[in-house]
This record gives structure tokens, sequence and C-alpha cells, in this order.
């Protein structure tokens, strides 16, 4: 495989990537996705190697070439790359791309320019669907200059007009793939269509919103998104489509009422988080279903035979689309449909691939027996300097000359551990990337929102590492010397304390809101990416309250400048008999333990698992390692891999409980991408 390819990067519609020709690209598909792979720089969440955005809307690529199709110009293959993770799906198609074809075949010799527009014919590949797109080509060049404006994009530029043909059915084979133009899943009517895109229509009001929120907080919203992933692969069983969990069609649409008889509001789901704007194939679709009579979009009357502009009303501004309908009432169907996009060539040049796309996921398997063959790497979800950093190293010294390898630590602190999480799911599934994954990151935080990663499904368990009693600790100048103190102090002056945090989701979180739910209080909160950070606002008065472990609290307990006010626990501990319980104040329900493990991605071989966890206990029965945890307030706690998992099922399990009990929600929710 060369490791040189030509290229043209472009913003088509609202995306943006690169394109290229196929006989640019390797000639089998496994060598042409590793070489897609490598172009975004697919393995990193950020894609920083690559061309990637770091979001599946800047992960995009167009394969184009002269059509075999009879009547078309044009074959378009899309391929939506990974982010995060090496993988290349070719099953959906994007519109947004699509609008960047017909310039760039034009000017790559594929297809003749005619004077003053030229009109080409593509076949989509993915869908088997046949798209006219009109381009301006004054004096037989293309122009990407003119006064067509779309939301979401900056400035004008030349109109590109798609007018889709055949695209009802291309999928599942049928507009309305369960044979009904709305279902009932779980007591919630849904309309299942496919029409550009396979979509599950949902009226936003019969799920508890309005359709008109923000993306964020829309993504901010965990039961609305569980119930909607619910729904999701019900209908993906409806329609066809088989076990979509790893799929990501049909996409979950909710629908809600325009501003006009001939707009419609709409919030598009990837599926898993609402799109910043909206896929163009995804209005068709949804324009579709509003155009037709009977379904969960269909407009207030019915619509006459002919040509009708629509608008779809989403986030960033509107879609305008033209829908042409045949028949009336119940036998009326979309003939076509066309809309405006723009489209702007910002690069072409020779691509340099990176070395790492010449080796294939699947040579792990024989290199097994060679593990380690290269440094491992520890992603610890916080900032240096707090407790679980601190473990996380005193682990990785002691692994290094029992794997023959140098074991790094490498902080990924964000987004109250999911960035680190997310990092992990989605690295290489060879042993080399792992994770100090704790509590909050495989429990509590998964429990509380909606995120990008699973905490049973995308990791291996490697082995448990220890635990930690959690405390109530005061600033020594705070004003009160107990939590009796404390309660006086809120009772009079709610409000008046403020409390720190590693984050939403996060045990020091936790367990301060069960605090304030248990005592009827409130107190200011006050998060921060990591214990380490959090603590040190405690030591200096900005924050007066924290909820750490005993193990991050220990030290500025022992020399002073915490003052230790009780244990969130069942018991007292050894190592500070005289602190008390909180239960012994009267205020239970408050039980708080932190638990650490250390986690490999999903599929990372048996062998490999097992081989870490026999370096890994071996570190633990350690005495000495033993007694630099104890003397930080940690016990270590050895085990085999499936101790790991069985504490992981039984505490998501228990703080999802406490979560719906408790009607707990993120006060300052920053997920990974800001998009």
């Amino acid at each position: 495989m060369s490791r040189t390819l030509p290229c043209v990067l472009m913003r088509a519609g609202t995306s943006r990537g690169p394109f290229f020709l196929r006989e640019w690209l390797p000639e089998g598909d496994e060598e042409r996705d590793q070489a897609l792979i490598g172009a975004i720089g697919a393995s990193d969440p950020l894609q920083l190697d690559g061309v990637g955005g770091g979001s599946t809307l800047n992960s995009k690529v167009a394969i184009v070439s002269r059509s075999k199709e009879p009547g078309c110009d044009l074959d378009y293959l899309f391929a939506q790359v990974g982010v995060g993770h090496r993988s290349v799906d070719t099953r959906p198609n994007c519109g947004n791309m699509l609008s960047g074809v017909a310039p760039f075949a034009i000017e790559q010799g594929l297809v003749a320019a005619q004077d003053g527009v030229t009109r080409v014919r593509v076949f989509n590949v993915n869908t088997q669907s046949r798209i006219d797109v009109t381009v301006r080509t004054p004096g037989r060049r293309v122009t990407y200059e003119g006064d067509a404006r779309i939301d979401g994009v900056a400035g004008t530029a030349a109109p590109i007009l798609l007018n889709f043909l055949d695209a009802w059915g291309a999928v599942t084979g049928r507009v309305f793939p369960t044979g009904r133009r709305i279902d009932t899943i779980d007591g919630v009517e849904v309309t299942c269509i496919d029409a550009a895109m396979p979509l599950m229509i949902v009226r936003a009001r019969d799920l508890g919103v309005t359709g008109s929120e923000k993306p964020a907080a829309l993504d901010s919203n965990a039961a609305l998104l569980e119930r909607l992933e619910g729904l999701r692969l019900q209908a993906g069983l409806l329609m066809g489509l088989g076990d979509v969990s790893a799929s990501v069609i049909p996409k979950p649409v909710l629908v809600s009422a325009g501003n006009s008889p001939e707009s419609i509001t709409s919030r598009y789901f990837t599926p898993h988080r609402c799109h910043a704007s909206h896929a163009v194939t995804g209005a068709i679709g949804v324009l579709s279903a509003f155009a037709l009579p009977g379904t969960v979009a269909s407009g207030a009357a019915a619509r006459e035979p002919g040509r009708h502009d629509l608008v779809l009303l989403h986030p960033a501004g509107q879609i305008d689309v033209e829908v042409e309908l045949d028949g009336r009432a119940e036998q009326a169907t979309v003939k076509a449909a066309a809309l405006v996009r723009t489209a702007r060539k910002i690069m072409q040049g020779e691509m340099q691939l990176p070395d790492y796309v010449f080796t294939r996921p699947d040579a792990v398997a024989p290199m097994v027996a060679s593990f380690p063959r290269k440094p491992i790497t520890v992603i610890v979800p916080t900032r240096a300097g707090g407790g679980n950093d601190t473990m996380a190293r005193i682990i990785a010294a002691e692994l290094k000359p029992l794997l023959g390898q140098e074991v790094l630590v490498d902080n990924r602190a964000g987004a109250n551990g999911a960035i680190a999480s997310e990092y992990v799911a989605k690295a290489e599934p060879d042993g080399h990337t792992l994770m100090f994954g704790y509590v909050g990151t495989h429990a509590m935080n998964p429990a509380l929102q909606k995120l990008g990663y699973h905490p049973l499904n995308d990791f291996e368990p490697v082995g448990l590492i220890g635990s930690s009693p959690t405390l109530m600790v005061a600033n020594r100048h705070a004003g009160f010397d107990d939590v009796r103190g404390l309660l006086q102090r809120l009772r009079s002056r709610p409000g008046s304390i403020r409390y720190a945090s590693a984050g939403d989701g996060t045990p020091p979180h936790f367990a301060a809101e069960l605090f304030q739910l248990n005592t009827g209080t409130k107190m200011e909160g006050r998060t921060y990416e990591g214990a380490a950070p959090a603590i040190v606002d405690t030591l200096d008065g900005r924050s007066q309250v924290m909820f750490p472990s005993l193990f991050t609290a220990h030290p500025f307990i022992l020399d002073g400048r915490l003052r230790a006010l009780a244990v969130a626990g069942s018991a007292r501990l050894a190592a500070l008999p005289a602190v008390p319980v909180l239960s012994e104040s009267g205020i239970r329900e408050v039980d708080v333990s932190q638990w650490y493990g250390l986690f490999a991605p999903a599929s990372t071989p048996p062998a490999v698992i097992a081989q870490l966890n026999r370096a890994l206990n071996q570190v633990l029965a350690n005495p000495q390692v033993a007694a630099r945890f104890e003397r930080q307030g940690a016990s270590v706690e050895a085990g085999p891999p499936s101790a790991l998992g069985d504490r992981v099922r039984h505490e998501l399990h228990r703080w999802q409980a406490v979560v719906a009990e408790a009607g707990l929600a993120p006060q300052d929710i920053r997920l990974l991408a800001a998009e």
C-alpha cells in the first residue's frame, strides 16, 4: 500500500472531509479502509494525526468513480470513519458530502463541464439510489463563488441543487418498512420511514420535551436518551434491520410544530447525540413524512399532488426542500425531493499516511505470545496529583520489571472521566493501552448521564486494585468543627457553604448530593477536573467542604490543614477512630465507598488479560505496596478479572437505583465533544 495518496479536502454542505477517486485508493476493501482510517486519524478521539475534526460530522469520506450504472455519470460511495476507533462504515449515506461529488468529479475530468450549468446524475452506492446534481460551471469551469447561503455555514457560495429521484425505500425496500405509517412501541407512537435515510420519528411531546431544545440540553437528558435508544432498537427490528445496537441506523428524530403550515421542527440524533444542525438525508426523510398523511409528522392539511416548498427547522437554522407528491390521501407517494447545498474546495495535494495503517487489527492474535512488545500506557481519568494518579503511578512503577516494558501514566482529565474512558474504550485492543478506572468512571457517571462509552460492554476487566472510604472534610478556617455545626450554619444561612467536587458523576459529587438530600440543606457546588484541584481549593478556602477519598485527604488531615468531620460509610475507620460516621449524626443513606480497577479495551485477547492480571496481583501482593496504600488510607484488593467485572455490574445497578430514587441530575455536564 502506498503511503502517499492524492487527495482533495472539501467542505460539502455542513460536513467536511477528504474526497478520493477510487483509483487513488488501494484496490481491496480492507486495504482501502485502512487507508481511510489513516487519512482521518481515526484511532485518536481528537483525530490529531489526520484530517478529521474529532466529530462524526468531520470524519467523512467521499469516494468517486465513473459509474457502471446505466444512465448514471458517477458512482459515489460514502464512508463514515470512526472517531477514536479504527472503523469504516459504508452502510449509511451522507447528503452533505454528496454536494461535493459533482464539482470534484468535474475538476478531476470524470465529467465534461457544460457552459453555464452542468447536470450530473450520481449513483449512490450505499443506498443504490440516483440523485441529479446541478452545478454552476460558467465558461465550462466549476465555480464555488455565489450568493447561496445555507444555515450552519458562514458566508455564501454557488448553489448546488440536489434532486433525489428514488431514495424512497432504498435501504429496506419499502418507504414504510413495517407496512404501517404509525407503529406503537412501548406505548409511544412512532413512524418508521426509509426515505434517503432510515428514520424512526417520534413526537417530541410524547417523550416529555418540546422539541425546540438546544442539542446540549437534549444530550444532558439521560432519561430521554435512554428512552430514545430503547425505542430505536425495537424500531430496527420492526424495520427488518436486525440488531442495530452497533449500527447508526435507523436515526432517531424528534419532531414538533414549525412556525408555519409549511414547516416542521426537527431534532436529529446521530444516533446517540443530537446533531448540531441536521443531516440532509434526514431532512428528506422528515419532510417526506411531513408531506405524507397518516404519520406522526404529518401536516395538518392533506396536500395536493405536485410540488410543495417545505421547510425543516433545525438548531442552526433551516433546510428548504421541494417535495413532489404523486397521488392523494392514503395513496400519496413522494416522487422526488430537491434542495440547495453549497460546497468549497479547501485544498488539493498529496496525503501522507501514518505507518500504523499498515498494521491490521487481526494481526493482534499472533502477537499475543510476544506481549508486551512496546511500552504500555495507563490512562488516568484525572489530573496529576490526586489519589487516582498516585495509585496509578505506584502500580505502573511496579509493573515495569514484571512486564519487561516501560509502563507510562498518561493523565487525560476532562468530562468527569469520559474523555479517558472513551479513549481507552476505542483504543487498539492489544493490551498496550489500559485504564485506571474507578467507581466514578464505571458506575456513578454512567448512572447519572448518557456517555459515549458503556462501562461493561466497552471494556475487559483486568483486575481490582483497591478501595478507599469517603470522608466529609472541611477547611480548618470554615467556622465549624463538626457536622452539627455545619448543619446549624446551613439551616440559618442556606447556600452559604460551598462544596468542591471532582466533577459530576464522581464520588465527591454523589456524596455531597446525597448529604443535601438527606439533610434537607442546600450548598453551592463547584466542580473541578479531578480531586487534586478540588482539594486544593478546599485547602485554600475557596470551598469550605469536600467529600474526598481517605486516600486523597489523609495527608492534609494529618498536617492539620483539613478537618475530618465524618465518614460517609457504614463504620468508623481504624486510621481515624475518633471521626464519627454520618449515621451517628442521624444522617443515613450517605454510604459512598471508592474502588479502583485496571481495565483494557473490549476484545483484548484473553491471554493478554491473564498475563496483565497475574502481574497486577503480584504487585498488589508486595507488602511494601500494601503498606504505601495503607499509609494513604486505602487497602489493596487483588483478584481475578471476573471479580472486577462483578463489582462494576453491582455498583452500576446500585447507583442507577440511587439516581432514579433520589432524582439526581448533573449540575454542570461537560461531555466529550463541544458539538
